[in-house]
């Protein structure tokens, strides 16, 4: 249903270096940039290598506000491994634990996450469905 979705950030380069870092972790990676020095609207966007952005940070400075109460993005995830690898990076680079990676049984006998805060304030979890 959805064709991309986008967080406003208060600094491009802090979050820039987050989200480079746990998009890595998931296999994803930047698919474009317009980071034109003095521009207002400074954006990034991340997707499958290749492709076009599935998600895209862009800049609001003071005026980015994370989402309210039970606002959070779900991104996929390739293994638990990369759940994992997405729950250090996020944690190595700004971010804070929201849950740690392990089975979620209440949302499905394979649901594996991680859940974290990014430096906005924004709430993200990797997730991955796989039996193993």
């Amino acid at each position: 249903m959805l064709h991309h979705a986008s967080f406003g950030v208060s600094n491009i380069q802090k979050s820039s270096i987050f989200y480079d870092a746990v998009f890595l972790a998931l296999g994803y990676s930047r698919v474009w940039e317009d980071l034109t020095p003095g521009q207002i609207d400074q954006a990034i966007g991340y997707g499958p290598t290749g492709s076009g952005d599935k998600f895209a940070i862009k800049l609001r400075g003071a005026a980015a506000i994370p989402g309210g109460s039970g606002h959070h993005l779900a991104f996929s995830a390739p293994s638990r491994e990369a759940v994992i690898a997405f729950h250090l990076a996020a944690l190595a680079h700004g971010g804070v634990d929201n849950g740690a990676p392990g089975l979620r049984p209440h949302y499905g006998p394979h649901y594996y996450a991680a859940f974290v805060i990014d430096p906005d304030g924004n709430h993200i979890e990797a997730v991955c469905k796989s039996p193993s």
